[in-house]
């Protein structure tokens, strides 16, 4: 079984998104995306300072299998992108909680999080899939 931490919040996509402060989250695929994916070989990342829409594309995650687009579950400006994940992709497979997170973003909109998964919702979509 996937590693689900109780303290994210998830999206239908499998992006799962942390709570830092009132306005700012980080956000970055889960255990369940990274292992469907396999080995991550390049990460595509926006732009800092780019608005975004609950529900756009933010990042293309590349691996062996396949190419996916990563959505954003929350809209605001992106306040940080994770460049070391431009040397180093494969941090989405050995941490992709902490180390392998992808943007940081400065939400307009606090109660878009409520559209958002806990863990034990999230866990049981994996499994049914």
């Amino acid at each position: 079984m996937s590693n689900i931490p109780a303290d994210l919040k998830y999206a239908n996509s499998h992006e799962w998104v942390r709570v830092d402060s009132d306005n700012l989250v980080t956000i970055g695929i889960s255990d369940y995306a990274q292992e469907k994916l396999g080995d991550v070989v390049f990460v595509e990342l926006p732009e800092e300072g780019a608005e975004i829409l609950a529900g756009d594309p933010i990042a293309v995650v590349e691996s062996v299998k396949a190419a996916s687009d990563i959505y954003t579950a929350v809209t605001g400006t992106v306040m940080e992108v994770n460049s070391a994940l431009e040397d180093i992709p494969e941090q989405i497979n050995t941490d992709c909680y902490e180390d392998g997170w992808l943007v940081k973003i400065k939400i307009s909109d606090p109660e878009e999080l409520l559209d958002l998964m806990d863990a034990d919702s999230y866990a049981d979509q994996c499994a049914e899939e």
